[in-house]
């Protein structure tokens, strides 16, 4: 008797570094990639300014591989802070290299990738001005330019804000088929209309949690592209506040639309028909004309209803909404930059780029490099191995060693027969131009910017370094693997841990919220029972504006969390034990999210909750507390006393 055939899995670290994000050409990027980098090095080098050609083009490949799909008004924060951020690290990494030694300077740059991958845990952008910081101050720090270190930082910023201008100015596929003003924010909206769609439609099926998933990523997508940086506090124009209602609508739809996937209700297709249309009408900027009305049958289908009936008048109006972010304060940002998660991510930043520093030194001091004085690649090359929410890091060595190979032979071919300046300047361009392309993979990306790196050092003077480039790379993919998996002090995985923990004390404190708005007439004299005979509530639109925000919150969070823990369970076995049984964790809280909705649903529609509400409240905040013990992951311990 033949045994049934196991099908073949390759482990997690070497199936997401084989893995590449799919997507459309996203051209408007392309054409900004060649008029970056390319044009500034020509211009540079026909003013007779090379060397500052170079520092302007290094900036515009920054910002360029941090240019992704999103609204201009996004686009100001996630390329202009990295990039104010690289040229102070540049200003300092300049002076240090002129007027220190050796071992100081190493020390400091040790420190300086303490402080960045502390501030790197906050967040996306934060993680960006991280790596502009640590490159620009190795770049600074290494690179031979006769330039003072002010005007190198001028530069790096008139390079990064041409790129930036011209992210600003140019017009986009989503501009040019409606308002110029808006770049990304309309599409944005309408798919979060369609995720509410999808998710009624998938409701009482295997695929609503997928659907849910769905519909809370639109909502933070349409949610950043909305509240990026304003001169003014409150939106200025009124189809900027008509676009800021239209999203507001959404939000007791997606609701409403939890609440019934939840139940495992299944509806008809009437009811996702209507908000289809208010997807097509936010698109095309029109009026929505009569909506089909879901049946009443039902607390979710009544509240439904209800929301549909507020988002046309929402659409008819248009007098602006809440966006119901949570802005974090001086001490949130401070707990995240220290706290356990922010410590490990500084503490394995600055040992790797420190160490990479070190032995750079040492072989440029002892003439390993010959004559060459770019020792500053090793420990630039470190901090894109390095940084932990860039990708798994077995996963990130192997695409660099192989895109550095690839790319560095690449250029070998080009450089014997191009025509210097001329043929590398436009060997600039184009590889500025397949940037955007080439971030859906970062074996591509290492490819590409090889290529432009090293027709920047022949540009600048310096002989073709194409296999001291690979040496280089090599040898800080070592370091890296090496330093990365030493022992740290303190429990491993508190990224991970980090973020779980938050995404609990938001759970909690959404669920609290929910719970006090019938049941707890003073919110300050103590924790919440579940089932308390007193009723209290806060005027509605206050209370369901908290609300919403706070759910928003809970289910952002919990969206971080699970994008960390999919990237821990990606490296090494190491490494990825220390995050084992999270995965568990965060899928009861998003239970517990979904629960809580769906019993703010059942409270807007009776005013209390139901024996089955509280029976599925108590019953997951069971099953967390013994994950909890399980786990011994540090969560908040449970404000409600059930």
């Amino acid at each position: 008797m033949s045994r049934p055939a196991v099908p073949f899995a390759l482990p997690p670290w070497l199936a997401h570094a084989l893995r590449a994000q799919r997507g459309p050409v996203p051209w408007s990027a392309v054409v900004r990639g060649t008029l970056a980098a390319g044009p500034l090095l020509l211009a540079a080098v026909l003013l007779d300014r090379t060397s500052l050609g170079v520092v302007a083009a290094i900036a515009a490949m920054l910002a360029g591989i941090n240019d992704r799909p999103g609204s201009r008004r996004v686009s100001v924060r996630r390329l202009g802070l990295p990039a104010l951020a690289g040229a102070g690290g540049l200003l300092v990494g300049t002076y240090a290299g002129d007027h220190v030694g050796a071992v100081a300077l190493t020390l400091l740059l040790t420190g300086i990738g303490l402080l960045a991958g502390g501030v790197s845990a906050i967040g996306p952008v934060a993680s960006a001005a991280g790596t502009q910081v640590l490159v620009a101050s190795a770049v600074g720090a290494g690179m031979p330019v006769p330039e003072a270190g002010w005007l190198r930082a001028v530069a790096f910023l008139a390079g990064a804000g041409w790129l930036l201008a011209l992210r600003l100015a140019l017009p986009t596929p989503g501009a040019i088929a409606g308002d110029f003003r808006f770049d990304g924010e309309r599409d944005a909206v309408a798919a979060v209309y369609d995720a509410v769609a999808d998710l009624l439609d998938a409701a009482g099926t295997d695929d609503a949690t997928a659907r849910r998933v769905a519909l809370t990523a639109a909502l933070d997508h349409a949610q950043d592209a909305l509240a990026g940086p304003r001169l003014r506090r409150y939106a200025s124009s009124s189809a900027e506040r008509r676009l800021h209602a239209q999203y507001a609508a959404a939000l007791p739809l997606g609701e409403a639309a939890t609440a019934l996937a939840w139940a495992g209700e299944t509806v008809t297709g009437r009811a996702s028909e209507a908000p289809r249309r208010l997807a097509a009408a936010v698109r095309e900027n029109t009026h929505t004309g009569p909506l089909p009305a879901p049946n009443r049958s039902g607390p979710a289908l009544r509240a439904l209803d209800d929301a549909l009936l507020r988002a046309a008048e929402a659409f008819d109006q248009g007098n602006g909404g809440d966006l119901h972010t949570r802005r974090r304060s001086a001490r949130d940002l401070f707990r995240l930059t220290f706290g356990a998660g922010g410590r490990e991510y500084g503490l394995r930043v600055a040992l790797c780029f420190g160490a990479s520093a070190a032995v750079a030194q040492a072989l440029h001091h002892s003439r390993w490099y010959g004559q060459h004085a770019h020792w500053y690649w090793l420990p630039a090359t470190a901090v894109f191995l390095v940084k932990p929410d860039l990708g798994p890091l077995a996963s990130r060595v192997l695409n660099r060693a192989a895109g550095t190979v690839l790319g560095a032979l690449l250029f070998a071919g080009f450089a014997a027969v191009l025509p210097r300046p001329e043929g590398l300047i436009a060997l600039v361009a184009v590889s500025g131009a397949l940037i955007p392309v080439a971030t859906r993979h970062f074996a591509a990306q290492t490819a590409v910017v090889t290529v432009l790196v090293l027709a920047l050092v022949m540009v600048g003077g310096e002989p073709q370094a194409s296999a001291s480039r690979i040496g280089e790379t090599l040898l800080a993919c070592a370091i890296v693997l090496l330093v990365g998996h030493l022992p740290m002090p303190g429990q491993r995985g508190g990224g991970v841990r980090a973020r779980v923990s938050a995404a609990s004390r938001a759970a909690y404190a959404y669920l609290a919220h929910v719970l006090r708005e019938s049941h707890d007439p003073d919110p300050a004299t103590g924790p919440v029972t579940i089932g308390s005979g007193h009723a209290s509530r806060e005027p509605a639109a206050d209370s369901r504006a908290t609300r919403w925000t706070l759910r928003r919150e809970a289910y952002r969070t919990l969206a971080e969390a699970h994008a960390a823990i999919v990237l821990a369970a990606a490296e090494l076995p190491a490494l990825a034990r220390h995050s084992k049984g999270a995965d568990e964790v965060v899928a009861t809280l998003e239970r517990l999210v979904d629960a809580t909705t769906a019993c703010a649903v059942h409270l807007d529609d009776s005013g209390r909750l139901s024996d089955s509400d509280r029976e599925q409240l108590t019953k997951i905040l069971g099953e967390l507390e013994t994950e909890r013990e399980r786990t011994r992951l540090r969560l908040p311990e449970l404000p409600l006393a059930v």
